[in-house]
């Protein structure tokens, strides 16, 4: 049987890398969305080995309906679209909003916490035989470490990380001491297919 990839999204994060590396600063805030699920099947495809999507996990930050109306309709209705697909699971946590807010941006609060418990979690459980993380966030390096440790002692699960690249230049990409993770490197041209230039603070 091929081996199960479930691709584990920190979209913020992974949101704006592709925003700095591809977009100029100016440009509409819907610059740098990509689709999670088009991104994942080229990420499991991306192997010499026999592999399918499992699942299609993302996690980010909730706005406020009260603070930040706008925001949270738009956000709603980028979760709709996600999970319209079968293969994803969204998981989110209420964004933290900081006592000098709206000078201060509102901040995501226990999403990495989740990712990290999933992960690892999952791979114990053996309910999936490849996670690919997708990030750029260092606290989520023990989950990294934790499976790795599992490889090591079982034979599997894997886990793999993805980061984008421009040009010969690479994003920042998560890594871990002692052990060689294997990277999916982004192209742009991977990233313009994937790109959602939807914008989405426009209601149907």
């Amino acid at each position: 049987m091929s081996d199960r990839v479930v691709v584990f999204y920190d979209y913020q994060n992974t949101y704006m890398q592709a925003r700095r590396l591809y977009h100029q600063g100016w440009e509409d805030w819907n610059m740098g969305q990509f689709d999670p699920v088009a991104l994942a099947r080229h990420l499991a495809a991306d192997s010499p080995y026999d592999r399918h999507l499992h699942q299609v996990r993302i996690y980010r930050g909730q706005p406020d309906a009260s603070k930040q109306p706008g925001s949270y309709g738009a956000s709603r209705r980028q979760h709709s679209q996600w999970e319209s697909d079968p293969l994803v699971e969204l998981v989110t946590r209420p964004l933290r909003y900081p006592p000098a807010w709206p000078k201060e941006r509102p901040q995501e609060k226990g999403i990495d916490v989740q990712l990290t418990l999933d992960f690892a979690v999952m791979a114990t459980r053996g309910e999936y035989d490849v996670g690919i993380m997708v990030s750029a966030d260092t606290d989520l390096k023990p989950a990294l470490e934790y499976v790795a440790e599992l490889t090591t002692a079982r034979g599997r699960p894997r886990a793999e990380v993805a980061a984008w690249s421009v040009n010969g230049q690479h994003c920042r990409r998560l890594a871990i001491s002692r052990r060689n993770l294997y990277c999916h490197w982004i192209g742009e041209d991977v990233y313009k297919k994937v790109q959602d230039k939807t914008d989405y603070t426009r209601s149907a």
